[in-house]
């Protein structure tokens, strides 16, 4: 073998080591994420699939005898846009989510910028406010339906002291879904605390004290320095808790069954009926993916508003 051929074999070899190794740093991120991202089609994709091919199928209880589920294409979702029902459960649903998430966001902050103060027993008053967010929902449901029982709850019953007659909370139609945001206030006020008090004190101390010299103390104070610097934390706490109040169904459940005269009736727990109880499955899919594109919408929103916020 010529010197010539020596050198073109060398030089092969080196392209041959160069391309691998380039090919090699380009694989290595997805060898990475290979375990999650199989975990994710596993796990969330393969379901989602398998709830939209239902969604087109005449799914119910004699499928598992038979195998067969007819395609019936749009005939589902279209017998859930032309219902009565379905007018009332989008109105709830929006009713739902937009006070609670409202109320828990202006407690949450409220009692975050409280906290933010030192003072004794701050910790352990802040790890009590964490309990009902530790509670199982289940439980803090029948705990609440007992206190907000007309006949015998705690609450009437206090009320009744100062001569107030039993409200009847859970039973009266235009109360119960009142009432069904009351509690799941309560429950999501200390996720709202918990991740907002993080992002207050991530503000530097630096910053207001500048800000005081030039008078910015209070109200101003907040405006215009613990605001801006918590936006993107605000944004985080609200689509996170928009898409958990979207599919909010055993605290519901739990008080009301969705009653009564389905004045609290979601797109959540109308999915969960049509699936559970009446074991229309095909027609229960059609209402959850309703439902996963909704929250597909928050998320953009998210993913749009988190984009923004370097550049601002």
């Amino acid at each position: 073998m010529t010197s010539a051929n020596l050198t073109l074999t060398a030089a092969a070899g080196d392209r041959r080591k160069t391309l691998w190794t380039h090919l090699l740093r380009r694989a290595t991120p997805w060898l990475f994420s290979l375990p999650a991202i199989v975990f994710v089609a596993m796990f969330f994709g393969y379901p989602v699939v398998q709830n939209i091919v239902m969604s087109f199928q005449e799914y119910t209880t004699s499928t598992f005898y038979s195998g067969q589920a007819p395609w019936v294409g749009l005939g589902n979702y279209v017998t859930i846009l032309s219902s009565y029902l379905f007018t009332t459960t989008m109105v709830n649903t929006a009713l739902f989510t937009i006070g609670s998430i409202t109320f828990q966001f202006v407690i949450g902050l409220a009692l975050a910028l409280f906290f933010k103060r030192n003072f004794p027993l701050s910790g352990f008053l802040r790890s009590m406010l964490l309990l009902p967010w530790l509670l199982p929902l289940i439980a803090s449901s029948a705990v609440w339906k007992w206190l907000l029982d007309q006949e015998s709850g705690a609450l009437n019953q206090f009320l009744g002291l100062f001569g107030v007659p039993a409200v009847p909370w859970l039973v009266d139609p235009t109360l119960a879904l009142a009432g069904v945001i009351g509690v799941n206030i309560w429950l999501g006020i200390p996720f709202n605390v918990a991740i907002l008090y993080s992002g207050l004190q991530a503000v530097p101390k630096e910053l207001y004290e500048a800000g005081a010299l030039d008078g910015a103390v209070g109200w101003r104070a907040f405006r215009h320095i613990t605001w801006p610097n918590i936006r993107s934390v605000v944004s985080v706490v609200l689509v996170l808790g928009v898409v958990y109040t979207l599919k909010v169904v055993d605290i519901i459940l739990g008080l009301t069954g969705g009653g009564p005269a389905n004045s609290t009736q979601t797109l959540a727990t109308n999915a969960y009926n049509k699936s559970f109880i009446e074991f229309n499955f095909g027609e229960g899919a059609a209402i959850s993916n309703i439902l996963i594109v909704v929250s597909l919408v928050f998320a953009m929103v998210y993913l749009y508003i988190s984009r923004r916020e370097p550049t601002e």
